[in-house]
This record gives structure tokens, C-alpha cells and sequence, in this order.
């Protein structure tokens, strides 16, 4: 994955430059628009309709709804930014915030069911400077900085209290839909896992034990099914894994999709084709996930959204844009999808926050 895809998908997890110390009321150089444009449908994209373009320019992406579906909450790095900070603005693109300490680097922003809280990874606690590059001399790789530990704010970024200490990559955090537990993905063991833990920080709990990455977990509606992202690594390639890992880094060429009851604790996988599969999100249905994945691309560059059914394992392209759409969420109530594409790019390498109405 080169150029473009390398650019987009690196907000996946860390992906930041070095910077000067960010200020607390910094804000995007779109902070003032008002009203979301139109974008355009490709034809085939025929589960979505009346698509708003709700940011304009930068690197803008994981847009993830508030329970009522009034709120989103994202990344963004525009302007002189140098790394990731965490953004909030109502649905139809207005009132951009900044919630996040301004200082270090952000990632994985979620909204409590309430509305009453946020959390997020940064890195700030080790430093007000974005962390540096990754070396790419490895190949394209992501770092996994040792200074992100997972953090609890009032919506405004007020009151910011740490919930992760532990040794090493603590990110990925998100909230259950019924605000029993967060789920998020850590290092301490050794290997990259998924684990639960409690709203203020407690009772954590490991849930995966596989080697390989498991990260970018998200709950169903009901919190009894998680889905998420993993590498299964085996013989060289697990080798290399390890070796990477010792290092700070992972290789993303290769995810599939992964969906588990927690009471059962049964992993069962849902692809495999050999691709980058990410950013999976349940239907509020819960028969149907939504993912992020290369698989049609030749050259592994584009990206598109794909459905699958959990009952016939049919999957369904939903967008077909030649460049980037990833990162959907839909809304509670199965009306609204948010995703993050490349589309009606004003510059080349944009990101973009977008939404949709969703048709069946």
C-alpha cells in the first residue's frame, strides 16, 4: 500500500510527524462551516443516500456517533498540525471543537452512551510533541508508541482522567453501547490482545490470547458480541511480527475480520482473502457488519466498504470509489452511516468525514 492508501490508512492506529507543541484552542482550518456540502454517489452505492461532505481539508477520520446520534467524535490533523488531535461537531458538520490536550498524539476517540464522558489515546503524559515518524526502512509499518495510555474526559476535555498505566501501547478504546465496560487493545502481556475493562479503569480483563494483533474492537448494540480486526501470523511471518513488535512496530498488510460472543468467548473469523480487512462495525441488526477492505484491488491501493451477512457469509460491495472510504459507524438506530473517504477531494491526499443515509 503506497501513496494515497499509505497517507489515509495510517490514521488507523498512530501514524504522526514531528510538531511543535499544539495549543489547547487550536482548531481545523474548516472550523467555521456551518453546513455540510453534498458529495457525490457512486454508481452501485445504492445503500446510501442524501451523502453530506461534513469536513474539508486534512486528515480527518474515525467519526464515531454519540448514542442519539447527535454528536460525532473524530480525529483530525489540518493545518500546521503535526500528529493527530481529537475533534468534536454536531452531525451536520457544525460547532468543531477541539476535546483532546492539543499536546502528544491522539487516536481512537468514543462517546459513553450517556453522553456524559469521552475517551481517547494519547500520547501527551511523554511528551508535548508529536512522536516521532516510523522508521520505514522496515517497510510500511506502524508504530505503536509506548507514551499512548487511554484517558477519560467530560465532552468539553475537561476533567481528564488517565484509566491505563500499564508498561507499553495501551489505545483503541471504545465504549460498550450499554456503558458497562470499554474494550481496548494493550501490549502488556507481550503481544497485542484484546481486553475489557470497567468505565473508571478497573476489573480489566484479557479476552483474546492469539498471537498476532487484535485491535479495533466495537460492540453490538445489545454488548454481548464484540467485532475486531486481527493478523494470525504463522512460521516467518510470525516471526517477523515479533520481531516488529520488539521494535514498536506491526505490519498491516494483512487483517481479517473476527466477530466473538464475550460470554462464549469463541473467536470466528469472517474473512479470509489474504487483504488489509479493518474497521469492522456491526449493524444495529446484528446480523449484518460493515468493513473497511482491498480485497478487489489489484494493487492493494483502494479501499472500499463492504457488507457481510453473518447468517449466509454473503459479502456485498457498498462503496465503490477508486481511491479510500473506511472507518463506517453506523447510527443506533440503523439510519445514519458515517465513513471517512477520499472522495470530492479538494487536494490530493484529503480525508474527509462524511455521512449518509442508510438504504436497504
Amino acid at each position: 500500500m503506497k501513496g494515497l492508501v499509505i497517507l489515509t490508512a495510517v490514521l488507523l492506529l498512530s501514524g504522526c510527524g514531528q510538531q511543535a507543541e499544539q495549543q489547547t484552542d487550536a482548531v481545523p482550518a474548516a472550523a467555521d462551516t456551518t453546513k455540510a456540502n453534498m458529495a457525490t454517489i457512486f454508481e452501485g452505492e445504492n445503500h446510501l443516500s442524501n451523502v453530506r461532505q461534513l469536513t474539508f481539508g486534512g486528515q480527518n477520520a474515525e467519526a464515531y456517533f454519540s448514542y442519539n446520534a447527535d454528536q460525532l467524535i473524530y480525529q483530525a490533523t489540518t493545518g500546521d498540525m503535526g500528529c493527530d488531535q481529537i475533534f468534536m461537531m454536531d452531525v451536520d458538520g457544525s460547532d468543531k471543537r477541539m476535546v483532546s490536550t492539543g499536546k502528544g498524539a491522539t487516536t481512537c476517540a468514543f462517546i459513553a452512551p450517556d453522553g456524559e464522558s469521552i475517551i481517547y489515546a494519547s500520547t501527551h503524559l511523554g511528551g508535548d510533541e508529536c512522536p516521532p515518524k516510523p522508521d520505514m526502512s522496515r517497510g510500511y509499518v506502524w508504530a505503536l508508541y509506548e507514551s499512548y495510555d487511554i484517558f477519560k474526559a467530560d465532552p468539553d476535555g475537561s476533567n481528564l482522567v488517565r484509566l491505563t498505566d500499564a508498561p507499553g501501547y495501551d489505545a483503541e478504546a471504545v465504549y460498550s453501547p450499554i456503558g458497562d465496560k470499554i474494550i481496548f487493545t494493550s501490549v502488556r502481556t507481550g503481544d497485542l490482545e484484546l481486553f475489557t475493562m470497567d468505565p473508571e479503569g478497573g476489573n480489566v480483563t484479557q479476552i483474546t490470547d492469539a498471537p498476532g494483533y487484535d485491535g479495533g474492537a466495537f460492540f453490538s448494540l445489545d454488548g454481548e458480541w464484540i467485532v475486531w480486526r486481527a493478523s494470525r501470523p504463522e512460521g516467518e511471518e510470525l516471526e517477523e511480527y515479533r520481531s516488529l513488535l520488539a521494535d514498536g512496530l506491526i505490519r498491516p498488510s494483512k487483517l481479517d475480520i473476527y466477530i466473538m460472543n464475550l460470554e462464549e468467548g469463541k473467536p470466528i473469523r469472517l474473512t479470509d482473502n489474504g487483504k488489509a480487512n479493518f474497521a469492522p462495525y456491526f449493524h444495529p441488526d446484528r446480523t449484518h457488519v460493515i468493513f473497511c477492505s482491498n480485497m478487489h484491488s489489484e494493487t492493494g491501493r483502494n479501499f472500499d466498504l463492504f457488507l457481510i451477512d453473518l447468517e449466509t457469509r454473503e459479502i456485498e460491495q457498498v462503496t465503490h470509489n477508486d481511491t479510500f472510504d473506511g472507518f463506517p459507524m453506523f447510527s443506533h438506530d440503523g439510519s445514519k452511516l458515517a465513513f471517512a473517504s477520499n472522495r470530492d477531494n479538494s487536494e490530493r491526499f484529503e480525508t474527509n468525514i462524511f455521512i449518509a443515509d442508510w438504504v436497504w
